[in-house]
């Protein structure tokens, strides 16, 4: 059967089960990069006014699949159709003009320009930039917005978008260009509970318009409420396609991953501590590794991003930092590794001061780093995973001096930590830009725990991950503490803050805010508290109420 004969037969296929054809049709995709099958063989299809959910582990074909779809990418085979019709996409122009819009992980948003600016920079063929075309497009996206309950001014600054207002201008570029089909790739990843809860209604509103929307995620239970079909990938295959009603949060989990997963890295009963954890948690008035006071830095923009921040880490400790993005943790953990200059305050590890020390030094005082962005400070994409995992001993011995480096024991440290931490890879020497995110996490996490460390500072460890390699990610922080280690988790998951922490921090502009002992762990509070609303606040409503009088 030809590749066109195939698409429509698995078009008809669905013009039987549904009565009309999808809004579009996936046929037997197969993309290979180099030796490597990104996808093989996939058929997927999404309907006109359909959420659909698309799962996976990290790797398994999901973002390359829809890369394909939106035009970024080109099929070694296989067809796509909308409508029933054929249709080859040679660059995502060609996927716009069929109506596909694609909200990335990563927003592609200029941030000095405006909302509006950044729709017109993106028109094809060029749009002038003058006062009369900018103050069009904010009145035709301000109609856009309201229309659809987005909630963001298209005439604001990018840069001065909180992360959930960045996420709404995505989505409002794509349906200004008239999506048909939405492709939404990890919306609620970065985003408060609150603004989760308020995003993912305003999904089902856009399909009841007849939008076709594609929504890819790790929150298993995200896909269970909110979503009308679920395909699952595996290893770049097809493995399954679901109602919700016939599924559970387990079993999709098993089906990502092709093994039983732990109920904690699929968030199920996380608020409880294991009974392993309640025997090794630490003393009160334990060892302090991490004594943090007074801090202050400025931020990227010279204004000052950290008010007075004290904080603590004892040895066998887990403090988590909450709070949405934006809010200072970036700048705090610049400072705590040595990259930021800090303008007042204190950092003292174990008694000793290293304020004033760089990031070597840090390091070889025993602290190791998971740092948020993976990409652009843990890992140099042109470099072989066996020397990513020793970029920051590559001139210590054995692997090296002043003037030489040892290729055998960087080869030697390389096996034996793809053994150790399962990077699933065929050999060291592969490039780390070709790795998919759960095993290029893998490296920066093996990094880190191979060195004697005394403080680890863990800077959204599990951002972005499937839940097979989450409950890895979380399996290696908890045996580290369980070995003494202070850890510092700085964490906009609320799932992963309730399965590790034994104190959790919030953080708003630039000050913690409010601080919560294990027992006290609840999703409410804690997220009101990532709003800038504190416990007092909360009770200082609760009394007025009781009063009958406003604030």
């Amino acid at each position: 059967m030809t590749g066109i004969a195939s698409a429509q037969g698995a078009v008809a296929s669905s013009v039987s089960r549904t009565g009309t054809y999808p809004a579009v049709a996936m046929s037997r995709i197969v993309k290979r990069f180099g030796a490597v099958t990104a996808v093989d063989g996939v058929d997927f299809d999404v309907r006109a006014g359909e959420i659909h959910g698309l799962l996976g582990e990290n790797g398994a074909g999901k973002t390359t699949l829809m890369n394909i779809l939106f035009g970024l990418h080109q099929p070694d085979s296989g067809t796509i159709s909308f409508g029933g019709e054929p249709a080859r996409l040679r660059d995502p122009h060609d996927a716009v003009a069929r109506g596909v819009g694609m909200v990335h992980q990563h927003f592609m948003l200029v941030p000095t320009l405006t909302v509006a600016e950044n729709v017109l920079l993106g028109e094809r063929g060029g749009v002038a930039l003058t006062r009369r075309t900018v103050s069009s497009m904010t009145e035709q996206l301000r109609a856009c917005s309201e229309r659809y309950g987005l909630d963001v001014d298209p005439a604001t600054p990018v840069w001065r978008l909180s992360v959930g207002e960045q996420q709404r201008a995505e989505i409002l570029r794509a349906l200004y260009r008239e999506a048909k089909v939405l492709v939404l790739d990890e919306p609620t990843a970065s985003l408060t509970p609150f603004e989760a809860e308020q995003l993912l209604p305003r999904l089902r509103a856009m399909a009841a318009e007849s939008t076709a929307v594609v929504f890819i995620t790790h929150h298993l239970d995200e896909v269970i409420t909110h979503t009308d079909r679920i395909t699952v990938l595996r290893g770049g295959r097809h493995v399954a396609t679901l109602q919700p009603g016939e599924t559970s949060t387990r079993e999709l989990a098993r089906l990502m991953v092709g093994r039983d997963v732990s109920t904690t890295a699929v968030g199920i009963g996380v608020a409880t501590p294991s009974e392993s954890r309640r025997a090794t948690r630490i003393a009160p008035g334990g060892s302090k590794m991490l004594e943090v006071e007074g801090l202050e830095a400025r931020g990227p923009k010279g204004d000052v991003a950290l008010h007075g921040v004290d904080m603590s880490v004892g040895a066998g400790e887990i403090v988590a930092i909450a709070g949405v993005e934006g809010n200072g943790q970036a700048e705090l953990e610049e400072v705590l590794i040595g990259l930021r200059r800090a303008t007042a305050g204190s950092v003292v590890l174990e008694g000793r001061a290293i304020t004033t020390l760089g990031t070597a030094q840090r390091l070889s005082a025993g602290i190791g780093v998971i740092p948020s962005d993976r990409y652009r400070r843990g890992l140099v994409r042109a470099l072989s995973i066996a020397d990513n995992l020793v970029l920051d001993r590559i001139g210590e011995p054995p692997y090296g001096g002043a003037l030489t480096i040892s290729r055998r024991a960087i080869r030697t440290n390389a096996r034996e930590q793809m053994e150790r931490f399962s990077i699933s890879v065929a050999r060291p020497e592969q490039l780390a830009g070709m790795l998919s995110g759960g095993n290029a996490q893998r490296i920066v996490i093996a990094r880190a725990l191979s060195r004697d460390l005394r403080l680890l500072i863990a800077a959204q460890p599990s951002r972005g991950l499937d839940v097979g390699a989450m409950e890895f990610v979380w399996g290696q922080l908890d045996a580290a503490r369980a070995k003494g280690v202070g850890i510092l988790l700085l964490s906009t998951d609320l799932e992963e803050v309730f399965a590790l922490a034994d104190r959790c921090l919030v953080m708003y502009r630039g000050r913690v805010v409010a601080s919560f002992g294990r027992s006290e762990l609840e999703r409410e509070r804690i997220g009101l508290a990532m709003g800038g609303v504190t416990h007092d606040d909360a009770a200082h409503d609760d009394d007025d109420e009781r009063r009958g009088s406003p604030r």
